[in-house]
């Protein structure tokens, strides 16, 4: 779109390059923020990003803006609310756990535990460079994966949770020839 060589994957659709050319890759901290890209990430469960790309806005309206204390209220009406949206992905599944991923949230919260902080602790505290291969999921990913499910988060299989850590910047998988690579780059 403007002569960069890009990671493949985001393709030509202008709200996908806009996404890797701003977002995906750079270090997330804050935890609300973590939370609300864990939990689209798993109503990406068997289907492409870019699906859930394009109903971002339409979640974000729908789940009152990723709103963990709102989200936690959330009950049967809400659910069948939400069913009936066109603009998300509707599945209850899915939907039940983004309301039990709240309470989770919360929780975690109120014991004085930061969902970032638990993370990124995981995570080893710092984001790893990628070494350029494509890869479904990693060590990395699979103990994350473990440790949110022990939690009782639901769609955070390690295929998921290695997409997330990816889009959080946890690790820097920008192909080695993306303009964003570098951009990203932990310093060492």
């Amino acid at each position: 779109m403007t002569g960069k060589t890009r990671c493949g994957w985001c393709g030509d659709d202008a709200l996908m390059v806009r996404y890797h050319d701003k977002e995906w890759g750079v270090p997330i901290h804050d935890s609300r923020e973590l939370w609300e890209t864990l939990v689209l990430d798993g109503f990406q469960a068997g289907l492409s990003w870019r699906t859930i790309l394009h109903k971002r806005e339409a979640f974000r309206a729908a789940f009152k803006g990723f709103d963990p204390a709102i989200v936690a209220r959330f009950d049967d009406g809400d659910v069948e609310r939400l069913m009936a949206d066109p603009g998300i992905v509707r599945s209850a599944a899915k939907i039940r756990a983004t309301i039990t991923a709240a309470h989770i949230y919360l929780d975690m919260m109120a014991r004085g535990e930061d969902f970032a902080g638990f993370v990124w602790g995981i995570a080893g505290g710092a984001p790893v460079e990628g070494d350029g291969h494509i890869v479904a999921s990693t060590p990395a990913s699979e103990a994350m994966s473990r440790a949110l499910k022990a939690r009782g988060f639901k769609f955070v299989g390690p295929v998921i949770v290695h997409a997330w850590m990816q889009a959080v910047g946890m690790v820097n998988d920008h192909a080695r020839d993306c303009f964003r690579h570098a951009e990203v780059r932990t310093p060492t």
